[in-house]
């Protein structure tokens, strides 16, 4: 199976294949979200209205239940834990993904939009692989660095993130762009723009961020 099959196949969740290298297990598969693809399906699901906990974790566990099929592949899921799998050290071995100044992967087509909902661990001989490479971040052309200027409480200095000034900024200010349109350092940046967040999306992650009943 080529990668375009199994990217056929998660695309039917709103789903896509973020990219892919060999590991000693075999091929690992990073499939998740760009933009807010999967969001009108995941608000359709049983998890996201039943009003049990972590909703998303749950319909991502599901949906990578079902998707391996007849490939015989292993799901690896980022929540699985503690120990946590290491998605974003995965990830940078993809050759798709490098640091940005808020600390956050800048995707080299998707920009920051994106998050990896699990990873499908397959023999060799049944899927291909991406060529792991090392990425030229899209934001060494990046001369503005607009994403460490947008933050109202500078939470970002291009290495490290203040996340308990962050994280006091949203719980004091329900009514911030921050926590209706997602954060704004994130917002800023111009790499694929188009594919941000929807408001609704971007405020589910933001409630989760700061430990709101959802």
């Amino acid at each position: 199976m080529r990668l375009k099959q199994l990217q056929k196949l998660v695309a039917r969740h709103g789903l896509m294949v973020l990219g892919s290298h060999a590991s000693d297990e075999g091929v690992r598969v990073l499939v998740g979200n760009a933009g807010s693809d999967f969001w009108g399906r995941f608000t359709a699901s049983a998890e996201y209205s039943d009003g049990a906990g972590n909703p998303l974790d749950r319909w991502s566990r599901r949906i990578g239940l079902e998707v391996p099929g007849q490939l015989g592949a292993r799901v690896v899921f980022p929540f699985d834990g503690p120990p946590y799998p290491p998605f974003l050290e995965w990830a940078s071995q993809t050759g798709q993904v490098a640091p940005s100044p808020i600390t956050i992967h800048i995707h080299k087509e998707q920009g920051l939009w994106h998050a990896y909902r699990f990873a499908l661990v397959i023999d060799s001989d049944i899927v291909d692989t991406c060529s792991a490479t090392h990425t030229v971040s899209p934001c060494e052309g990046c001369s503005q660095k607009p994403c460490l200027t947008a933050c109202p409480v500078n939470a970002f200095d291009g290495g490290t993130y203040d996340v308990h000034t962050c994280m006091d900024y949203l719980r004091s200010n329900q009514d911030s762009d921050c926590r209706h349109l997602g954060c704004a350092a994130r917002r800023a940046c111009p790499v694929n723009e188009h594919n941000q967040y929807l408001p609704d999306h971007a405020q589910f992650h933001m409630n989760a961020f700061i430990g709101q009943d959802l």
